[in-house]
C-alpha cells in the first residue's frame, strides 16, 4: 500500500486534498465530534481507493513546480464546494424549524447546535437532526463516497471549474433559492396554522376582554404546533427524502453538463 502511494504521490496528494476539504464543510463530519485523525484517515483511505480509477494525465501538471501547488489549492475550493453544497440541504431543514420557532414561542431558545455548528432554535435543531438521521437511512454518504466522488473526479478539475463557471455560480444560485422554497414548504402548514391561531385568540380577546387569553395563548400555540409535529411528521420525512434525491439529481446532471462520460450516481 505505501509502495503505490509513493509511486503516485502526486496523484494520491490531489485527491486526498480535495476529499479532505469535503470532509471538513460537509454536515456530520465536519463537527468536532469527529477527530481530525479520524477525518485524515478517511481522506486518505478514499483516495487510496480512488487513486487506480484516475489518471494523473487529467491534470498534467510538473509535480515540482508552483502550477502544482495551485492545482492542490484549486482542488481543494473543489471540495470545500461540494461540502457546501451538501450543507445547504440541511440548512434548509434548519431553516423551516426557525421560522414556526418564534411562531409558537420558543423564540428565546437559541442554544448552539454541534450539528450545524450555529446558533440554532431547539426547532431548527430537531429538524436538523431528524434530517441528519434520515439522510444516514437512504445512504447518502455512501453515494457522495463510492458515487460522488469518483464521478466528480472523472469530469471536474479545476481547469474545469474555471471554464464552466457560470454553470456553477448558476448552480449554487438555484441552490439557495431551493434552500429558502424548501423551508417554506416544510414550515407552511404549521406557520399558517399558529397565524390562524394568533388571529382567533386576538379576536377573542376583543369580543370577550374579561378572558385573559393572552396567559392562554402561549401554552395553547405550543400544544398546537407539537400536535401539528406529530401529524404531519410521516410527511416531512417523505419531503425530506424527496429532497435529498432531488438534489443528487441536480449534482448528476451538473455533472453530465460538464462532461459526457459521467454515469449515474
Amino acid at each position: 500500500m505505501l509502495e503505490q502511494i509513493v509511486a503516485k504521490a502526486p496523484l494520491y496528494f490531489l485527491i486526498a486534498a480535495r476529499v479532505f476539504a469535503m470532509i471538513l464543510t460537509v454536515p456530520l463530519l465536519s463537527t468536532a465530534a469527529v477527530s481530525r485523525v479520524a477525518k485524515i484517515a478517511l481522506a486518505g483511505y478514499t483516495a487510496y481507493i480512488l487513486m487506480s480509477q484516475i489518471s494523473y494525465s487529467v491534470w498534467n501538471v510538473d509535480p515540482y513546480s508552483l502550477d502544482y501547488v495551485l492545482l492542490v489549492i484549486g482542488e481543494g475550493l473543489i471540495g470545500i464546494i461540494t461540502g457546501f453544497y451538501v450543507s445547504m440541504l440541511f440548512a434548509a431543514f434548519s431553516s423551516a424549524g426557525q421560522f414556526f420557532t418564534y411562531q409558537m414561542g420558543f423564540g428565546a431558545s437559541e442554544v448552539y447546535d454541534s450539528l450545524s455548528q450555529i446558533e440554532n432554535p431547539l426547532m431548527g435543531q430537531y429538524l436538523n437532526l431528524l434530517a441528519m438521521l434520515l439522510f444516514l437511512q437512504v445512504k447518502g454518504f455512501q453515494k457522495l463516497f463510492l458515487g460522488g466522488v469518483l464521478r466528480s473526479f472523472e469530469s471536474l478539475n479545476c481547469y474545469v471549474l474555471l471554464e464552466a463557471k457560470n454553470t456553477f455560480l448558476t448552480f449554487l444560485l438555484s441552490g439557495l433559492t431551493k434552500l429558502f422554497f424548501d423551508a417554506m414548504m416544510i414550515a407552511l402548514p404549521i406557520i399558517g396554522t399558529l397565524f390562524l391561531i394568533s388571529i382567533s385568540t386576538g379576536l377573542l380577546s376583543k369580543a370577550a376582554p374579561q378572558m385573559n387569553l393572552l396567559s392562554e395563548g402561549l401554552p395553547t400555540t405550543i400544544l398546537c404546533a407539537f400536535f401539528l409535529l406529530t401529524v404531519l411528521l410521516p410527511s416531512m420525512c417523505n419531503y425530506f427524502e424527496r429532497c435529498f434525491t432531488a438534489a443528487f439529481v441536480r449534482l448528476e446532471d451538473l455533472f453530465a453538463k460538464i462532461s459526457p462520460l459521467v454515469a449515474p450516481l
